[in-house]
């Protein structure tokens, strides 16, 4: 067997072989046919484990290549993930998917409940900026104030700043959300 294998797959072989030789054949094979099976199957892994030699050289070459171009690892993933992604877009679930997002999208934005929310968090936002707005005009004129000999204590102090009409309005406003 050796002299068919040419070294190639001996260990293979006699783990394949042992069914068939140890005296019980299939119903219906004769010894003959079976002897044919084995020289077949012997060629079959044969040109299998060269195949696989052929493969494993002209991966090396491959990568040989790839080297003398400056293709790296690293690159090829890029690409791979570039060219999986491309494909992904292309097909017919994400393009339906997408699809379907969009229409979602449609019906959401033209709702009530959307709308609303808009107009609370527009007004909720236009409130914070026009409070921001008059205490950061409070505070600089203080600072300006205070150039003139003030205290801090006295130019900053909370219960006056709370007293604003501008801080009253803007937790006026905020209170009228939590509700």
């Amino acid at each position: 067997m050796d002299s068919v294998n040419n070294g190639f797959g001996s260990a293979r072989m006699t783990g394949s072989m042992e069914g068939a030789t140890g005296g019980t054949l299939p119903p219906g094979l004769t010894e003959e046919e079976a002897e044919e099976l084995r020289v077949e199957l012997t060629k079959v892994e044969d040109e299998i484990q060269t195949l696989r030699q052929v493969l494993a050289a002209k991966e090396r070459h491959a990568g040989d290549i790839k080297r003398q171009l400056g293709i790296s690892p690293l690159n090829e993933i890029k690409q791979n993930i570039s060219k999986g992604w491309q494909d992904v877009q292309s097909s017919n679930a994400y393009l339906q998917t997408k699809e379907k997002l969009g229409q979602w999208n449609e019906s959401i934005t033209h709702s009530n409940a959307y709308k609303k929310t808009q107009e609370t968090l527009s007004q909720a936002g236009q409130v914070t900026s026009a409070a921001l707005s008059s205490m950061g005009a409070a505070i600089s004129e203080r600072i300006g104030t205070m150039r003139l000999g003030y205290s801090v204590h006295h130019s900053l102090s909370m219960p006056s700043m709370r007293s604003s009409p501008s801080f009253r309005s803007f937790e006026d406003r905020v209170g009228g959300l939590r509700k």
